[in-house]
C-alpha cells in the first residue's frame, strides 16, 4: 500500500534575493467563524483535536461489543449451517477493525507536529482509510468463497439460531451507532462509523428475516443465496469509501472543491494578471485541514493586508484551512525558473 506524502508548502528559491515575507497572527476578518492559534518557533500549527478523540470512550464500547458478538456469530454460524451468518459475522469482523483503526488514527491525528513530521500525523486518518478499505474487500472475498462452497453443498440451516443470533446482532450493532450519532454531522471519521453500524444493524435485519424464511418453508438453497445478496450489498456500499481513500492517497482536489471556481476566484484579485501551480489537497480525511498552493503573478508584489484578504477569502468560499500563495511580478511572470521578486506565505486560518 502506498504510503501517503504530503506535499510541501514552500516553494524554495535557491536564486532569489528577494526577503520572504512571513505573516504573524492575521486579523480576524470573519469574525462569525471561530480562530484558534498555537504557535512554534517553527510557524503556526493548528491544534485543534479532532472531533473522534472526543469519542474515545464508545470506541472501545463498540470494539468490544462487536469483537464478542463476532465471535457468538462465527460459532453459530458454524453450528447452524449459515452462509447468512458467517456473511455477517466477516462483515462485523471488519466493522471491528475499522473501528480499532480510525480510533489509533483519531489519536495520532491529535498528537502535535515534530521536527520531522511538520504537519503533524493528520495524515493517519488516510493510512487507516485506505486499509480499512482494503480489509473490508478481502473479508467479503473469503465470505464469498465460504458461501458459493455453501450454495454447492446446500446443509439444513437451524432457522431458530440463525433469527437469534442475527436480531442479537440488531441490538450490538443499533446500539453503537446510537453511541457516534451525536458526533456524526461534525465529524466524517465519526460519522462513517456512524453509518457503518447503521447499515449492519439493517443487513441483521434482512438476516432475521431470510432465517424466518427458512424455517418455515425449510429452502436450504435461500441462506447461501442470501448471504450473496448482503454481501453484493456491502460491497456496492462500501465502493465509495474505496474510491474515495484512494483520490485522498492520490492527492485530489477535494470533494465539494471546483478547481475552475478557486482558479477563477483567486484572478479575480485586485491586480491579480497570472495563475499557474494551483494545487489543492486534502491533509487528513475529517475535511478540516485542506491546503493549497499556488503562484500569483501581481505587478509589485503584495503586502500583508493583500494576502491576509486573500487567505481569508479562500477560507470564507471554498474552506480551505492552509494556504500558500507565491506572488511574482508581472515583469517575471515564468516565476522559479527565472527568480521571483516576492515569495510571500499567507496566515493561516483555521475555521
Amino acid at each position: 500500500m502506498p504510503l501517503y506524502r504530503l506535499a510541501s508548502l514552500a516553494c524554495v528559491l535557491p536564486e532569489s534575493n528577494a526577503p520572504a515575507l512571513r505573516l504573524g497572527p492575521e486579523p480576524n476578518l470573519f469574525p462569525y467563524m471561530p480562530h484558534h492559534h498555537d504557535h512554534s518557533h517553527a510557524g503556526h500549527v493548528h491544534a485543534a483535536p479532532p472531533a473522534g478523540g472526543h469519542f474515545s470512550a464508545a470506541f472501545a464500547i463498540g470494539i468490544g461489543l462487536n469483537l464478542a458478538f463476532v465471535i457468538a456469530e462465527t460459532i453459530g454460524g458454524i453450528g447452524a449451517h449459515s452462509a447468512a451468518l458467517l456473511s455477517d459475522a466477516g462483515h462485523n469482523l471488519s466493522d471491528v477493525l475499522s473501528l480499532a483503526l480510525a480510533w489509533g488514527a483519531a489519536w495520532l491525528a491529535g498528537r502535535p507536529a515534530t521536527g520531522r513530521y511538520t504537519f503533524g500525523y493528520r495524515g493517519a486518518t488516510i493510512q487507516a482509510a485506505l486499509l480499512n478499505a482494503a480489509l473490508l474487500y478481502g473479508a467479503l472475498g473469503f465470505v464469498l468463497w465460504e458461501t458459493i462452497d455453501h450454495l454447492r453443498h446446500p446443509e439444513p440451516v437451524n432457522g431458530v439460531a440463525v433469527m437469534a443470533l442475527a436480531g442479537a446482532g440488531i441490538l450490538v450493532n443499533g446500539f453503537t451507532a446510537f453511541l457516534f450519532r451525536a458526533g456524526q454531522k461534525g465529524d466524517v471519521n465519526v460519522r462513517g462509523a456512524y453509518l457503518h453500524m447503521l447499515t449492519d444493524a439493517l443487513v441483521s435485519l434482512g438476516v432475521v428475516v431470510g432465517g424466518a424464511i427458512t424455517y418455515f418453508t425449510h429452502w436450504t438453497w435461500l441462506d447461501p443465496l442470501l448471504g450473496l445478496g448482503l454481501l453484493a450489498v456491502i460491497a456496492v456500499g462500501s465502493w465509495g469509501l474505496l474510491r474515495d481513500t484512494i483520490r485522498l492517497g492520490l492527492q485530489a482536489v477535494p470533494n465539494g472543491i471546483d478547481l475552475e471556481q478557486v482558479r477563477e476566484f483567486m484572478l479575480g484579485q485586485p491586480g491579480v494578471q497570472g495563475l499557474h501551480d494551483l494545487h489543492i489537497w486534502s491533509m487528513s480525511s475529517d475535511g478540516h485541514d485542506t491546503a493549497l498552493m499556488a503562484h500569483l503573478v501581481r505587478p509589485g508584489g503584495a503586502d500583508a493586508t493583500w494576502l491576509a484578504n486573500l487567505s481569508a477569502g479562500l477560507l470564507h468560499e471554498f474552506h480551505i484551512h492552509h494556504s500558500t500563495v507565491q506572488v511574482e511580478d508581472a515583469e517575471l511572470e515564468h516565476g522559479c525558473q527565472s527568480g521571483c521578486a516576492t515569495t510571500a506565505h499567507t496566515a493561516q486560518l483555521s475555521a
